[in-house]
């Protein structure tokens, strides 16, 4: 309990300087930025460990399932918040970018980090295959509305933005049916390998406490991504950024810092279930949760978001399912999988990096 403690009054100690040089510094965003993003560090660290502990408990299917929705807190609370001003464009950016980011950077640093510590590592082929179906349906969902807006868009806006409403009520029904497969009726084949509490290097926590730990940790990484996010434009500007670059690369990155640390974290101790749930879930979250959830949200706000992404975001995303499904297909992976997959993020990160603003 004591190291508990120790770990948390060390959170407290960087987060209170933090919001405390965000409300007396606000006119230098880039300083902002920097000092918040280091703030969300030590709070990704608790996280991790959290989730090793309820995973002890309720196994490596649900505890990734849990993980993946509690950091995914942080991406919709950046998005909702952009989608009140307006910000439609950076909003599909960091959807686009969230995707790419969970299943070629951190399921890739997961891998590569692994790998160098174990030969080989498995993970379950059902969940793997399970999950780059459901990103593959995802990608379909994207792709449909790009294609009906540049071969019917003289049907018009109106047309357009009912189509995305009604492919969003789609993709929303199956995220539902996928829980439902996965946590009920086929809940066996998901569940994963349990970890003993000699796997954690210390004492157990209580399932009361982990959930605890989760909830309140994912709140203040929320707080935190928030406060940032409002510094993220500014300081883009001051770096010579573009809007696209700023939504796709570093909305999603911070949004997603919670999954990286957790999912590496847990890949160097052999737990691959774990980290390819968490990355392959975050995804499928974003894909088929948080990007409905935005579009029903935007008609409260009084400006409907639309699915027509650009055609390299469809591409890239298209891209990156089908070689998860090349990697996943197997059940095991080694370090030089991990090394392909930070390879294509890279290439597509240099690519929306010259992409025209």
């Amino acid at each position: 309990m004591k190291k508990i403690f120790t770990s948390w009054l060390d959170v407290l100690l960087v987060c209170i300087p933090v919001v405390i040089a965000l409300e007396l510094l606000k006119a230098d965003p880039l300083f902002i930025f920097i000092v918040s993003a280091l703030a969300i560090v030590p709070l990704a660290g608790m996280l991790g460990r959290a989730t090793e502990h309820l995973t002890s408990h309720v196994g490596a299917g649900v505890g990734s399932l849990l993980n993946a929705s509690l950091g995914n807190a942080a991406e919709l609370i950046i998005a909702l918040a952009a989608l009140r001003e307006g910000l439609h464009d950076v909003v599909k950016a960091s959807l686009t970018g969230s995707i790419l980011g969970n299943i070629l950077l951190v399921l890739g640093a997961s891998m590569l980090a692994g790998g160098l510590k174990f030969e080989r590592q498995k993970f379950n082929q059902t969940a793997a295959g399970m999950g780059a179906s459901l990103l593959l349906l995802a990608a379909i969902g994207l792709i449909i509305p790009a294609l009906f807006h540049f071969t019917a868009s003289d049907r018009g806006v109106a047309i357009e933005r009912e189509l995305s409403l009604e492919i969003a009520i789609v993709l929303f029904i199956m995220y539902v049916l996928s829980l439902m497969f996965s946590l009920k009726t086929h809940r066996h084949l998901f569940a994963g390998e349990g970890h003993d509490a000699e796997d954690l290097g210390e004492a157990p926590w209580s399932y009361r406490l982990s959930v605890t730990v989760l909830t309140v940790v994912t709140a203040l990484i929320a707080g935190m991504s928030e406060l940032l996010v409002g510094a993220i434009e500014p300081a883009a500007h001051q770096l010579g950024l573009t809007q696209v670059f700023v939504g796709v690369i570093l909305v999603a990155l911070v949004g997603n810092a919670a999954e990286h640390s957790t999912a590496v974290m847990v890949a160097m101790k052999n737990k691959m279930d774990l980290a390819f749930g968490i990355a392959v879930g975050s995804s499928l979250q974003i894909a088929l949760l948080v990007a409905p959830v935005l579009v029903f949200a935007s008609y409260l706000f009084g400006t409907p978001l639309d699915l027509i992404f650009t055609p390299f975001e469809v591409a890239a995303v298209t891209i990156s399912v089908l070689v998860l499904g090349f990697v996943g297909m197997d059940g095991e992976s080694h370090w030089m999988e991990g090394a392909m997959l930070v390879g294509v993020y890279t290439m597509l990160a240099i690519a929306f990096y010259f992409l025209p603003a």
